[in-house]
């Protein structure tokens, strides 16, 4: 299409780049208390400016120039996958902001292209399909409406008159049409599609003039307060069925979506209707969703019904937590601190301008997935469009994980936080399971009392869980596993024939815990099951497991429950978070040491110690995207097989 003139003369006015930029932008949320004097705001600025430069120019690397194929032409190739993603068009956002901000055309000429190229993924009813494939899910529309309202509102007076009045009619097509038919509640699918809804039929009725949109997202707010646990106001609803209760009682939850996407959707809302209920409400919950960020940015997702996704930095494909914790930093300091810290994990799994899955992709050789970098994308664009809004970001602030003392019980999902001395650490015995027509009892994140996170303040991860069998839920949302599968999830299991039985797997392990001085002692009954939930028979399978944390150390037991003797060899399994480069030394039989930036982890043992044989001496899952030493304890075949395993720091 041909830009008026005028147009180009506007562009060419805002060469001074972002110094002047997003100051200039019209805040979705109004006149504000400006942040510029805020040393941390500044600071969240620059990384976020910083970091949105370095995507966008990564994935103009990867856009195609083929005008004779129009299935092609302007989309975005993926390094990872032989296939465009239908949603990479959504970076239409990103891209008009930085060609305002920046002066340079090839932005605008980029989200000219993938707007163009949407048609590819465009149905009759106004709807954008996930993929090229026309009867693919069809949900996602409401993110593409949402990305195409701000690109809209925030930078529609770069287009010429032509091309802003087909953008308007393009989303008008998806709000009257699809959206309006098929987004009459929050809970038609998973929750954080009509959560994010909330936001999106507030912002559609603002673009378009329409106020029956504003009036549906009025509708769809009213009902948000019934989604939330008790005691710790965590959102649930990511489930089949949303409201599906296990055997427990246990709602569905997951941090991912939930942090990313759900309640960015409803603060957003609540910010701009001021409705102060609702943000108490949602005060309450990103608290009780912050208690699981670790102190290098990482959401512990371990536990999350959909952790099929968990990169350590958030979900694949979900947008942020950016948003929503930045713009409610003025009620609590350590909101703004998450936004910044998150901020810069995103920015340390960044290579040549894309966002990796996880921090070990590029120590182990693996390619990102476009997926992850033209969503957040979105996120860091509206953060800079929004900085006037902004309340003061304290980077400096303390996270709830970094303060904590003790265990915290959060008995809605059967999950307990310790805390004592530099050791953080996660138990999770939670039997909320995510079923598909394909995999309906399969999708297993950590439970079985499982040490789902081991974290020191000094050395960082120890322990990450990843699914019990890695599973692509979502073949077209997760890259295959390049190696061997190999759960990172700390467990005890045996192989017999070629049956594995672990604690994985039991959804009905017994976790109890005491606090004494200086000491916390989690106590978990479990069995070894295999994945149809049996136990083995005619063997043993009913163990005991310890975790005792310590200032110095943390303890991990495993014993038969009844000092019975297996005739089959069960293993204690401790897959230790480790990138390919750090120096592993077998110092004795039962005492492993591996060097670390900030200093040797050691492993030691009542039994012999081994590593199991592995590529590059290194064990991967894509969940959440780490390599590991995986370090094999077997239990002796004497009084109640019992083994001992302690992990310290050197001095």
């Amino acid at each position: 299409m041909i830009i008026m003139q005028d147009r180009r003369k506007f562009l060419g006015t805002l060469s001074s780049g972002y110094a002047g930029l997003a100051l200039a932008g019209a805040g979705y949320f109004g006149s504000s208390r400006s942040s510029a004097a805020d040393t941390g705001a500044s600071d969240f600025a620059t990384l976020t400016r910083k970091l949105l430069t370095d995507w966008c120019d990564g994935m103009l690397a990867q856009q195609i120039d083929d005008p004779d194929d129009s299935i092609r032409h302007g989309g975005l190739t993926c390094p990872s996958c032989d296939f465009i993603h239908g949603r990479c068009w959504e970076a239409v956002y990103p891209f008009l902001h930085l060609a305002k901000v920046s002066g340079d055309k090839k932005y605008l000429d980029a989200g000219i292209k993938l707007f163009d190229w949407s048609k590819n993924v465009s149905g009759a009813d106004g709807r954008w399909t996930n993929d090229l494939n026309p009867k693919s899910w069809h949900g996602t529309s409401i993110f593409g409406a949402i990305a195409l309202a701000e690109a809209i509102h925030y930078h529609g007076d770069l287009l010429s008159d032509e091309q802003l009045i087909a953008w308007k009619k393009r989303l008008d097509q998806a709000a009257g049409g699809y959206l309006w038919k098929d987004f009459v509640s929050l809970n038609f699918t998973n929750v954080n599609y009509g959560f994010t809804a909330v936001y999106g039929f507030d912002l559609l009725g603002r673009v378009l003039g329409e106020q029956k949109y504003i009036d549906r997202s009025r509708e769809l707010a009213k009902g948000v307060k019934d989604y939330f646990t008790e005691p710790n106001k965590l959102l649930f609803g990511e489930g089949k069925p949303y409201n599906n209760r296990s055997d427990r009682g246990l709602l569905p939850v997951d941090l991912g979506y939930n942090v990313e996407e759900s309640l960015n959707g409803v603060v957003l809302y609540a910010l701009h209707h001021k409705d102060e209920e609702l943000l108490k409400l949602l005060q309450s919950s990103l608290e009780g969703h912050l208690e699981f960020m670790l102190a290098d940015g990482t959401w512990d997702n371990s536990w999350g019904t959909r952790q099929f996704k968990w990169t350590c930095w958030g979900s694949r494909t979900s947008d942020g937590c950016q948003p929503g914790f930045s713009m409610m930093a003025g009620r609590n300091p350590a909101f703004g601190s998450a936004a910044f810290r998150n901020t810069e994990l995103l920015a340390r799994c960044t290579a040549n301008g894309l966002i990796h899955g996880g921090p070990h992709y590029v120590s182990h050789g693996i390619k990102p997935c476009i997926h992850h970098t033209f969503a957040h994308a979105k996120v860091l664009a509206f953060v800079q469009d929004n900085l006037k809004s902004l309340p003061p970001i304290d980077t400096a602030a303390s996270l709830p994980r970094e303060l904590a003392k003790g265990v915290k019980h959060f008995p809605e999902i059967a999950v307990w936080l310790a805390a004592q001395g530099p050791w953080r650490g996660t138990i999770s015995a939670y039997d909320s399971i995510y079923r598909t027509k394909g995999d309906p009892d399969y999708i297993q994140q950590a439970t079985g009392g499982s040490l789902a996170v081991l974290f020191h303040n000094k050395l960082g991860m120890i322990f990450a869980a990843s699914m019990a069998k890695y599973i692509e839920v979502e073949p077209l949302n997760q890259q295959p596993n390049p190696d061997e599968d190999f759960a990172l999830t700390p467990r005890i299991e045996t192989r017999i024939k070629d049956k594995w039985f672990t604690n994985l797997y039991d959804l009905k392990a017994d976790v109890s815990h005491r606090e004494e001085a200086g000491t916390i002692t989690f106590d978990v009954a479990t069995s070894l099951r295999d994945e149809d939930r049996n136990v083995p028979q005619g063997e043993v399978s009913r163990f005991d497991l310890r975790y005792s944390f310590e200032d110095e150390k943390v303890t991990i037991t495993a014993k038969s429950s009844d000092g019975a003797i297996a005739g089959s060899t069960t293993t204690l399994v401790l897959p230790v978070i480790s990138p390919t480069g750090e120096k592993v030394r077998q110092v004795s039989a039962t005492r492993i040491e591996i060097s670390k930036p900030e200093g040797t982890l050691i492993v030691e043992s009542t039994v012999p110690l081994s590593i199991r044989k592995s590529k590059k001496d290194r064990v991967f899952n894509m969940v959440p995207g780490c390599e590991a030493v995986p370090i094999l304890a077997h239990l002796p075949s004497n009084d109640e097989m019992k083994v001992r395993c302690t992990i310290s720091l050197a001095p």
